[in-house]
């Protein structure tokens, strides 16, 4: 009986229920979680935020993002500088990166396997050449091999590659630089000497910079890629990433754990004298930045990164996670949809959030949400002229995108005045679209100028009957696309929902069988051509691009080519703001916001500025393991009453034994 109590009151004791050992409370590990295992860890392939996680601060970039500045501006990564672009014969265009030295590449057997005298090696510019060749190459299938299509023989590279393989076996079964050698290299993709890259384009493409600021264009060995194939119990490259950043991947069950571990061989940490601009903490942000903390003096200047460790863990359920992150088991989270309205209140933290050492980082991302008008359809599109013109402006005048918000998006975003968001050149927050504030009056007046008096078709002598289409079936998607139907149901139109699977609607879409619908755009990178360019009439959806509008207007189209090659100056912020007096006069879209994100970081994380972007910011990051360890401890104090009712219950059921064997021995 007595060890039965002594056993109670030590289980007791321990109680506790930190998932974590007790040798990391006074470490800087930061602790996240994920919802869903990433897709593939191949930065010549992954393409989404969660894959990003982990390939953003395990693989350099040639240029990154300044960190707290906004609009977004390029800084040197691996590079030495932002090249400027040379104009050469023939209307090409080149470019010159110039690649840092004495970096290398994270420890890795698939070195010394590979015949190389240690388990790295330094990065050269022909491992960037590497990437672009995979870019290239079919077998790899990159989601973004449009856009090096203006490299010069970018395409054919790829072709005579797939040829080489189909017609000879023997040439396919080689090692993979060993093919690439044979049928390379890209006519313009060239190595002047060995840390430095040389890009030729066909035409002008400023925008190719943003793309080696993306891990698509991250320096790969060629070693990691012939290594690891899988066989005989390797790896796949898509699930064993050797690159060259501040953190490596150090454990990989996607299904459970995930480790990051500082990197002490980054060129960061082995060159703090360099002074890199990607390699230390930024001395200068946007305004605000100083008094949101993320000017602290205490870190600008110093070298990065600051944390030792990531731990990520697999929690696929939103509330357990939640509940996690309230107990101090992860250092940041998003907010749950339950939980908002105790979370948030009037756009700042609730006073329990703040009572306990919470901050609320908020960021506008540059993506943007839109009703669109088919403008090849005869009613809503170019071809009814000035009366559909003055119909879709009447329609853009009926929607309240700031209720549309408080209703399905807790108030998170921004309400769009325009394609181009907040953050990215040309943007102008003083802006107010005249046909993006609500106002039935004046809609009402549109629709008798356009023929159709209080919404009625004069020639069914019934309201105007139009069609709305989705690919989203839910319930819930329903409730939103019936908030646009009563809107516009008040200036009397009558518009059906016709919802269908996603893919059926793309059928619709790509045979113009619609004429409204909702979409969204999340920028590739932040610069005006990536949203503008949605609406140029090359790019129109009956011709394959992503011009869902089906937007055709010469005007448009001249002055957007002229503003698409030119650079960040005054030419061209007066190009964007006649592009964008186009839209407003003919309405292809209605312009509903920019999204936002909420995020929650405990007092004791520094530096949580939101990028807002899929790029990560985990080199910036810091905290105070001492402090979150003290009130981890407060808020999870041991409930140890159950264990003392056990005992008592177990006490109650033995002690009747207990006495009968003591009578037996006396």
């Amino acid at each position: 009986m007595r060890a039965l109590l002594v056993a109670v009151a030590l289980v007791a004791a321990g109680c506790t229920n930190n998932p974590y050992p007790d040798a990391d409370a006074g470490e800087k590990v930061l602790y996240a979680a994920f919802s869903e295992p990433p897709k593939t860890l191949d930065p010549q392939v992954s393409y989404t935020t969660v894959d990003h996680a982990i390939t953003g601060p395990v693989y350099d970039k040639l240029f990154e993002y300044h960190y707290l500045e906004r609009p977004y501006r390029l800084i040197p990564g691996l590079a030495l500088e932002i090249p400027e672009p040379q104009n050469l014969d023939g209307g090409r265009v080149g470019y010159r990166f110039r690649l840092r030295r004495d970096v290398w590449f994270h420890e890795d057997p698939c070195f010394t396997e590979a015949g190389q005298p240690g388990p790295s090696r330094e990065v050269a510019a022909a491992d960037v050449a590497f990437a672009l060749m995979r870019i290239a190459d079919p077998d790899v299938n990159s989601p973004v091999v449009p856009s090096f299509a203006r490299v010069v023989g970018f395409e054919k590279f790829g072709e005579r590659l797939a040829e080489r393989r189909k017609a000879d076996p023997e040439f396919a079964a080689k090692r993979i630089d060993q093919q690439y050698a044979a049928v390379g290299p890209i006519e313009g993709v060239r190595l002047p000497s060995s840390h430095e890259l040389e890009l030729i384009l066909t035409e002008p493409y400023p925008q190719i910079l943003y793309w080696f600021a993306m891990e698509f264009t991250a320096p790969v060995p060629w070693e990691a890629v012939a290594h690891y194939d899988g066989k005989d119990g390797r790896d796949l490259f898509a699930e064993h990433p050797v690159g060259t950043g501040p953190f490596r991947l150090t454990r990989y069950d996607k299904r459970s754990r995930i480790v990051l571990e500082r990197n002490d061989r980054w060129y960061g940490v082995q060159h703090p004298e360099w002074r890199a601009p990607a390699a230390v903490y930024p001395s200068e942000g946007e305004p605000g930045d100083a008094a949101r903390g993320y000017l602290d003096p205490s870190y600008t200047g110093r070298p990065l990164p600051f944390l030792e460790r990531i731990e990520m863990r697999l929690d696929k359920e939103d509330i357990p996670a939640f509940t996690k992150f309230l107990q101090g088991y992860y250092d940041a989270s998003g907010i749950i949809e339950e939980s908002f309205d105790r979370v948030v209140k009037e756009g700042r933290l609730s006073d329990d959030m703040e009572k306990l050492g919470m901050r609320l980082d908020r960021a506008v991302v540059p993506s943007i949400y839109y009703l669109g008008f088919n403008m090849t359809d005869g009613v809503v599109g170019t071809p009814a002229g000035e009366k559909g013109r003055k119909l879709r402006q009447a329609m853009s005048l009926a929607i309240d995108s700031k209720e549309y918000m408080r209703i399905f998006q807790n108030g998170r975003g921004v309400p769009a005045q325009s394609p181009v968001p907040p953050g990215l050149f040309g943007y102008d927050e003083h802006y107010v679209n005249p046909f993006r504030q609500v106002n039935l009056e004046r809609a009402s007046a549109l629709l008798r100028e356009a023929g159709y008096p209080g919404g009625v078709d004069p020639q069914t002598g019934r309201a105007l009957h139009l069609t709305f289409d989705t690919g989203d079936t839910s319930a819930r998607g329903r409730l939103r696309y019936q908030f646009f139907v009563d809107a516009w149901r008040r200036l009397g139109l009558d518009v059906e929902i016709a919802a269908t699977t996603y893919n059926q609607f793309q059928e619709k879409v790509r045979k113009g069988s619609y004429q409204l619908f909702m979409w969204g755009w999340v920028a590739d990178y932040p610069d005006p051509e990536n949203f503008l360019f949605l609406l140029w009439g090359p790019m129109a959806r009956s011709a394959g691009g992503p011009n869902t509008a089906n937007f055709a207007d010469p005007d448009y189209d001249a002055k957007f080519v002229a503003m698409r090659d030119r650079p960040n100056d005054a030419e061209r912020a007066r190009l964007i703001r006649e592009l964008v007096d186009i839209v407003q006069r003919d309405r292809p879209w209605i312009e509903l916001f920019y999204p936002e994100s909420f995020t929650l970081t405990h007092g004791w994380v520094r530096n949580s500025k939101p990028l807002g972007m899929s790029f990560s910011t985990l080199k910036y990051r810091d905290l105070d393991p001492d402090t979150r360890d003290r009130l981890r401890r407060e808020w999870n104090e041991p409930v140890t009453w159950p264990a003392w009712l056990i005992a008592a219950a177990a006490i109650a059921v033995c002690a009747p034994g207990v006495a009968t064997v003591l009578r037996a021995r006396r």
